[in-house]
This record gives structure tokens, C-alpha cells and sequence, in this order.
């Protein structure tokens, strides 16, 4: 799992990226099953004219691509917001990539059902 946490247009502060780290465990710990590669980009970007920060999460693997941004007035809050939002995404296109593999076991055991019915259709028109 790759991790990245990108200041721009600003100096590294340690206590925004472990509380970016920290707050990242919950997209990590979702993402631990998935095949590899994974991709995780976090983009903290203040605005200087006034207090009207963005930022930005990217999530790249082989079954998700997926982008959240938020801007606000408060580091911390947009932070958290985006990585709820994030999870809640994830959580979404999980559940919508289960429904359709079972739509599809379900409707390739129904094609089995009506095959062997129809077997079962010519035998006995046969005797």
C-alpha cells in the first residue's frame, strides 16, 4: 500500500500528518484485503488570502478509483469530513460490486435451473 501525504503550498507540519495518519487507519484497514497495487494520495492545500482550506483524498487499486475533496475554514474538520466521506464510498461500491456478483451467480444458476428443466422436457418427449 502506497501512502501519500502532499503539502502544497505550505510547510510540512508534523501534527497535521499524524493526525492525517491516524484518521487514514480507517481507509487502510478497508482496503487491507484488496489486491495490490493500492494508491492512497492526501492533499492538504490552505488558501492564503483567506481562511478557506482544501482537501483532497485519492484512492487508486485494482477494484476502486475514487476522489473526495472538501473545503472549509478548518483544517481538521475538512480533513475528517473528507475520510468519512471517503469510507462512506467505499462502503457504497463494495456493496454495489457484491450485488451485482450475486445478481450474476443468481442468474447463471437460474440458466443452469432452465437447462436442466429443459433436459428434463426432451426426455420426457422422447419416452
Amino acid at each position: 500500500m502506497h501512502k501519500r501525504i502532499t503539502f502544497r503550498n505550505m510547510d510540512h507540519v508534523a501534527a497535521i500528518e499524524n493526525y492525517a495518519n491516524d484518521k487514514l487507519v480507517k481507509i487502510e484497514e478497508f482496503l487491507s484485503h484488496e489486491p495490490t497495487p493500492i494508491f492512497i494520495d492526501l492533499i492538504l492545500e490552505p488558501s492564503k488570502v483567506h481562511e478557506h482550506h482544501r482537501v483532497e483524498l485519492r484512492v487508486k487499486s485494482p477494484h476502486y478509483e475514487k476522489i473526495s475533496n472538501y473545503e472549509g475554514p478548518e483544517f481538521y474538520k475538512i480533513l475528517d469530513r473528507v475520510i468519512d466521506v471517503m469510507l462512506q464510498e467505499l462502503l457504497q461500491e463494495k456493496e454495489k460490486q457484491l450485488d451485482e456478483r450475486n445478481h450474476r451467480i443468481k442468474v447463471s444458476k437460474l440458466w443452469e435451473f432452465q437447462e436442466n428443466d429443459d433436459d428434463e422436457k426432451k426426455r420426457d418427449e422422447e419416452e
